[in-house]
């Protein structure tokens, strides 16, 4: 933060008397603590209006990123996760000199994942996550918060296939093939890294050979056996590729 010394003197200072300061005559690295203390005893609904009051009084000062930041981040911990975005966003795109620009983008990301919902519902925040890490990690490779961004991606493509896959499942158990079958190849294109896409592939073998289009079944396993040789159906589909082509040499 901008004027360390002067700032950790003023939080000192303000510890034991912060009930009885007047803040309109405080300068803007006293405010600045005054707020910081406030947000540090978890007295989220006064730090709110503390951080506001700095933004728009001291425009241009160097404590207003500092003061845009906490704003955020006194929202996300009031569980305010669309309104923390809000503010971060602000950061992000008014403040690009900021030292506090990484940490801005990865609480945004952080906000959307929050908002993210069980996998059965509109996956608007999923995605919104997805793309907000993603910016992190491209505009910060360095950061060590990197491998933890590519986690939750992980996770977060992984709730998305999963959407997929289970739409795919239910098509299939209602017997409407084709639409099962393009759920299942949806998988398997956009989340070909996900636990999912191996999954989908062994299901779109069977519907194949089930519907008796051995063909085609013959082909996708060429494509399982080449993606996925360490998948626990390896070895399954093995078989059947060694079954499917014994039985189309024997009615050629």
């Amino acid at each position: 933060m901008k004027n360390i010394i002067i700032f950790l003197f003023s939080v000192f200072f303000l510890a034991g008397c912060a009930a009885s300061i007047d803040t309109a005559n405080l300068s803007p690295e006293d405010r600045l603590a005054y707020a910081m203390k406030l947000y540090q005893d978890e007295d989220y609904e006064e730090a709110v209006k503390e951080f506001e009051a700095i933004v728009l009084q001291f425009p241009g000062n160097a404590v207003v990123d500092d003061a845009q930041y906490y704003l955020g981040m006194t929202r996300f911990q009031r569980k305010e996760y669309i309104l923390s975005a809000y503010e971060f966003s602000k950061l992000i795109n008014n403040m690009a000199g900021s030292d506090l620009l990484s940490q801005a983008q990865y609480q945004l990301a952080e906000c959307y994942y929050e908002l993210s919902p069980d996998y059965s519902l509109d996956q608007k925040y999923t995605r919104k996550a997805i793309s907000e890490f993603q910016s992190f990690v491209d505009f910060f490779p360095t950061d060590a918060r990197v491998k933890e961004a590519e986690s939750k991606i992980k996770e977060l493509n992984n709730k998305l296939a999963y959407k997929e896959y289970s739409n795919a499942y239910i098509y299939e158990r209602m017997e409407y093939y084709n639409a099962a079958l393009s759920y299942y190849n949806n998988v398997i294109d956009t989340y070909y890294d996900s636990q999912y896409a191996p999954m989908a592939m062994y299901n779109r073998i069977n519907i194949f050979i089930n519907r008796d289009r051995d063909k085609e079944a013959l082909a996708e396993i060429n494509k399982f056996i080449e993606r996925f040789p360490n998948d626990k159906n390896y070895s399954k589909v093995v078989e059947l590729k060694n079954s499917l082509e014994k039985q189309l040499s024997i009615n050629k």
